[in-house]
């Protein structure tokens, strides 16, 4: 009898939607959909899984050299999305290093890789 109880309860669990959404994803990103262009400062947008508390968050632009430079973001009116105010840059490879903690209390860290066209 103690068996299918169990299963019942693991399988509640697996199912959960808090667990589910345990840490914050990037669902969809504007820098994959439309080019950076160089030489014109650019607002990107990225689009999680959940809510993202900004204070406790962090962009950071990676250029040449490895070379870092905080960004600035702000709450989109869209829920899960994060608009991030990118400089005038140069053609080349650059990335966007952020740490973001999710309103469930979660912190993710990820790096998004682009390039800026002419």
């Amino acid at each position: 009898m103690k068996k299918p109880i169990r299963l019942i309860f693991f399988i509640c669990i697996l199912l959960s939607p808090a667990l589910s959404q345990a840490h914050a994803v990037v669902t969809q990103s504007s820098i994959h959909i439309a080019p950076v262009k160089a030489d014109k400062a650019t607002e990107v947008s990225l689009s999680f899984n959940s809510h993202i508390e900004l204070a406790l968050s962090r962009f950071i632009l990676i250029t040449e050299g490895d070379q870092q430079q905080a960004v600035k973001a702000r709450n989109s009116n869209k829920a899960g999305e994060v608009l991030i105010s990118i400089p005038a840059l140069k053609t080349g490879e650059y990335a966007l290093k952020f740490k973001v903690f999710a309103t469930d209390g979660h912190l993710t860290e990820d790096i998004i890789r682009f390039k800026v066209i002419p």
